[in-house]
């Protein structure tokens, strides 16, 4: 704890870059001490569109996500109160009426391509980490996430690539990573890179290296 409050952490990114395995891994190392918020869950709600609408929404840029929820749900959690985090359906771009419940931990990790690409959410790190990886290893990643994971057609995923995904990642998260306190290459797969993080959050949670 920083103080009597919880450490924040980011994970930001590209798609594919590998911040999923990065975050996991972070959260087997430090155990119960840390909870994982998904930014891709403030997904707003389409349910008014109709479902050829949802199919022309662009889904990767900052205003596609209730940035303001998540922000005040931080804030909630600094508190020491539980939140009710919304639950996103990908394949239908809908949320469920029920959320998830988060309880408050000593370290919080919010994960998402977008995470450090908003100012004002950007700004209630305590400790902002970028996963760079190389593209063409990204969109493979992508694809087979949103194939096996989301239901997609290999079409659909083409189509947004195309026509979001690359254009949002060159104009809104790669200039995210200038926000970030730490590049780390290859994500979940830089061994050494996670045990650097997981001892600075150790030291950090000790309360001896104050804020970043």
């Amino acid at each position: 704890m920083l103080g009597d409050r919880p450490l924040l952490v980011a994970v930001a990114g590209g798609t594919g870059s590998g911040k999923t395995t990065l975050t996991r891994e972070l959260a087997k190392a430090l155990g119960p001490s840390v909870v994982v918020i998904e930014h891709d869950w403030y997904y707003l709600d389409r349910s008014h569109l109709s479902v050829e609408e949802r199919k022309h929404v662009n889904y990767d840029e900052p205003q596609a996500l209730d940035n303001e929820l998540l922000i005040h749900q931080l804030g909630v959690l600094r508190d020491g109160s539980p939140i009710s985090a919304p639950q996103y359906d990908f394949s239908t771009h809908t949320r469920a009426a029920e959320g998830r419940e988060i309880l408050p931990a000593p370290v919080v990790v919010v994960e998402g391509i977008l995470v450090l690409a908003i100012p004002a959410l950007a700004a209630a790190f305590d400790l902002a980490i970028f996963v760079d990886t190389d593209a063409d290893i990204r969109l493979l990643r992508r694809i087979r996430r949103d194939l096996l994971e989301r239901g997609r057609s290999l079409d659909s995923v083409e189509e947004q690539y195309v026509r979001t995904v690359r254009p949002m990642h060159l104009l809104h998260v790669a200039p995210s990573r200038a926000r970030a306190h730490l590049i780390v290459p290859e994500g979940g797969e830089n061994a050494e890179a996670i045990d650097v993080i997981v001892g600075r959050l150790k030291y950090m949670l000790l309360g001896q290296g104050g804020r970043t």
